[in-house]
């Protein structure tokens, strides 16, 4: 699977502000909420389904990997999304480790997976 997502019992706001939360205590920060409701709304579509994406980094880990290979880039921020999906809020992202595959780097591999354990490990606790 290229993804990692789950669900929880909390509201969107609740989901939103505890995995921030867990963010923080890993350097990881929210550089961007983009509320893809709200949006399609204000062009005129009906969309009425919950759906944020979370544009988080660790400043650290960036370096780290643009240190390495630029074409990376084309992945970050790490992209986490929350959305509701008959009643229930799931919150997923896209594996890094799926998608460092892409720039045919394996010295990247051991950070991407690292990267997502800790990603993972921040949307568990969360929920």
């Amino acid at each position: 699977m290229f993804h990692y997502t789950l669900d929880t019992s909390k509201s969107m706001k609740e989901a939103v502000h505890s995995l921030e939360s867990s963010l923080k205590e890993e350097g990881f920060g929210v550089l961007w909420s983009f509320d893809i409701q709200e949006t399609l709304q204000k062009k005129g579509f009906e969309f009425e389904q919950p759906f944020l994406v979370l544009e988080v980094c660790n400043p650290k880990e960036a370096n780290r990997v643009l240190a390495k290979n630029h074409m990376a880039g084309y992945f970050l921020p790490c992209k986490i999304v929350l959305y509701q999906e008959e009643n229930k809020i799931k919150i997923g992202l896209p594996k890094p480790t799926a998608l460092i595959q892409m720039v045919n780097d394996e010295s990247l591999n051991k950070i991407a997976q690292d990267i997502e354990e800790r990603l993972i490990a921040c949307m568990n606790k969360a929920i």
